[in-house]
């Protein structure tokens, strides 16, 4: 049976290592990573996209990273309670046209027995910024 530790129920401990688990493997940009935290028939949303199952997490991540570039994610715990956990988040990017963005969201995550992601729901809001604007 595959797992991703830590597992639930989580303690402040356990939410933070997850939390820092997931920023890193985003901030490496590489989908088949990414997906491996999630259950096979993940279910997501994101922005006003419904993203469902491993192999579309993969697709949507590999597009997002070919339009998003250079990008680089912050996350920090909001909330936990047994098998959900909160996030709150801001990345930036730039676009092939070279305008930068920062965007800033919220998560809400569930895992299941054995520490996969099995719900994300995020809203996700972008703003325009100078390249001197940004921050991470």
């Amino acid at each position: 049976m595959e797992q991703k530790h830590p597992l639930p129920p989580f303690t402040f401990e356990t939410a933070t290592q997850k939390v820092q688990l997931a920023e890193d493997a985003w901030n490496s940009q590489d989908p088949q990573r990414v997906s491996l935290a999630y259950t096979i028939d993940t279910e997501w949303r994101n922005r006003s996209e419904f993203v469902n199952g491993r192999e579309a997490v993969v697709k949507f991540l590999s597009n997002k990273w070919q339009k998003e570039l250079n990008y680089k994610l912050k996350k920090e715990l909001w909330a936990y309670t047994d098998n959900r956990i909160a996030v709150r988040f801001e990345y930036e990017y730039h676009n092939k046209e070279g305008q930068w963005f920062r965007a800033y969201g919220n998560e809400n995550w569930e895992f299941d027995e054995n520490g996969l992601m099995q719900k994300r729901f995020a809203s996700i809001n972008d703003l325009a910024i100078k390249e001197s604007e940004r921050r991470l």
